[in-house]
């Protein structure tokens, strides 16, 4: 079931099913008659953050101002050493943009490294880092955004949310 689709927005809740293969670390995706490989880029090691996860708090003068994701959501995938965001909504379609790279968990610091960004090719190649934690399932970072403010959000595995 397609939540988002950058490409295709009429393909949004819709089922598609495709034949996939693994071999050696390499996916095989076949679709219209046309094979996709993809790589293993890592085996979800040191991975403290691996998993889907969807921001469902930020925090400002100290108070959680929950966000209860719906339609319009932004989620974060990260596998052991990479991660993604994107903020979509799976109910119209639309697409408000996405980034990822790199990112390690080293002594509660979360650090990224910015290899692609949707909204500015500027800011590629910039390194954030923020104080982490894991806390009752929820992971909370504070730091600053790639615009320079601050941030204080709260993530929840997409799993344990029911989504």
């Amino acid at each position: 079931m397609l939540e988002f689709n950058t490409l295709h927005q009429e393909l949004v809740g819709k089922e598609i099913r495709y034949d996939l293969s693994l071999d050696k670390g390499k996916l095989t995706f076949m679709e219209a008659n046309q094979k996709t490989k993809w790589n293993k880029v890592d085996d979800g090691k040191p991975g403290a953050l691996a998993g889907a996860w969807l921001i469902t708090a930020r925090v400002v003068n100290n108070e959680n101002q929950t966000i209860t994701p719906a339609a319009r959501k932004t989620m974060k995938i990260l596998s052991g050493t990479r991660f993604q965001w994107i903020a979509y909504n799976s109910e119209t379609g639309e697409f408000f943009g996405t980034g990822g790279g790199t990112y390690t968990t080293i002594d509660g610091k979360y650090t990224e490294s910015l290899l692609f960004f949707s909204r500015d090719n500027n800011r590629v190649g910039a390194t954030l880092r923020f104080d982490f934690l894991l806390e009752e399932g929820k992971w909370r970072h504070q730091g600053l955004s790639s615009k320079g403010d601050p941030i204080d959000e709260v993530w929840s595995k997409r799993d344990q949310l029911g989504i």
